[in-house]
């Protein structure tokens, strides 16, 4: 079984951008490695057993800002097969549902991590990007990194050597002319600090012999991009869900749409704000996926619309998009 879960669309057909169904929370019910799930080091019914205490309705309606009685709220799981995948969709799938389903949960999309990573095919060239571009390449082309006060240029743009700032680093005490002073330590400066500096640099990509590897904060940068709906390509949305039938799922993770829609009653799978409930192991990976956004400039157009919306359903919405971002962390 395969589905197509990317929008192809000719050149001609970008004066329109397409608005997206939207719910008011997507709220992700996990954020799971394959390998965990093969060596038996995370417990699925202890683990949804302790997100079900935090995804009451009255607790959502009040995160969304709306009234219990209008909330649309929808859930997902994210599955980490971009490193390893030693077991398909047609092994986790199953056990995710019947673990959620003891502990009263209801998964409604299940995607998977790698799929940000995966081949746009023609319509990325369409848009401009390398025929072998991503949903990763779409965002990292999104980036305005936020320059320091006093920046010289002196430091690669993202684009260029793979990490990302939120401020000024420690100058590096390399070569010097000589007979010039040594260059004095200077501590790094977080630009907008609130007192005191919280300077964090962030690695999104590196090159190796097989290609570009994306790193984690990256991809879950794109996933919180897609769960927000900003994305789109030629002004199409950049990813569609796909509907699967739990009884015939494919063996390996390429045949798995990015994401895949469970059957029965579902709300949108993007949305105005989104929750994440994690372990507390992700909190450094979520700080960075919260900085990274505040650095992607998407479609002018796709943010309006959104505002305009959210306004008309009376759910207020920030305009910055770290700020529609929230989330529980779980101790161990």
């Amino acid at each position: 079984m395969t589905g197509v879960d990317v929008v192809f669309g000719e050149t001609s057909a970008t004066d329109r951008t397409v608005e997206i169904p939207l719910s008011h929370l997507s709220v992700e019910l996990g954020h799971l490695y394959v390998e965990e799930l093969v060596d038996g080091s995370v417990d699925l019914a202890a683990y949804f057993g302790r997100i079900a205490s935090w995804t009451g309705p009255d607790q959502l309606a009040d995160l969304a800002r709306v009234p219990r009685s209008r909330l649309r709220a929808s859930t997902c799981v994210l599955v980490d097969d971009y490193a390893a995948a030693p077991i398909g969709p047609d092994v986790v799938v199953p056990r995710l549902i019947a673990a959620a389903r003891s502990a009263g949960l209801t998964i409604d999309y299940i995607a998977r991590e790698s799929g940000c990573a995966a081949p746009l095919g023609g319509v990325g060239a369409l848009a401009g990007l390398q025929p072998a571009a991503s949903l990763a390449d779409l965002v990292e082309s999104l980036i305005v990194a936020d320059p320091a006060a006093g920046f010289n240029g002196s430091r690669p743009p993202p684009h260029e050597n793979g990490w990302l700032c939120n401020g000024v680093r420690s100058p590096a005490d390399g070569a010097r002319q000589a007979m010039r002073a040594a260059v004095a330590w200077q501590p790094p400066v977080e630009n907008r600090a609130h007192r005191h500096s919280i300077f964090l640099d962030v690695e999104i990509w590196r090159e190796q012999a097989s290609g570009r590897l994306w790193s984690c904060p990256f991809l879950a940068t794109v996933w919180q991009l897609l769960r927000l709906g900003q994305l789109r390509v030629l002004g199409q949305p950049a990813v569609t869900p796909v509907d699967i039938d739990p009884d015939d799922l494919p063996t390996t993770w390429t045949q798995f749409p990015t994401i895949a829609r469970l059957p029965g009653r579902w709300a949108p799978f993007a949305a105005y704000r989104t929750l994440s409930v994690l372990d507390g192991r992700f909190l450094p990976v979520e700080h960075a996926v919260r900085m990274t956004l505040g650095q992607v400039a998407v479609d002018p157009t796709v943010a309006e619309q959104t505002l305009r919306r959210a306004g008309r359903e009376k759910a207020p919405l920030p305009a910055e998009l770290p700020d529609r971002v929230g989330h529980v962390f779980l101790g161990g």
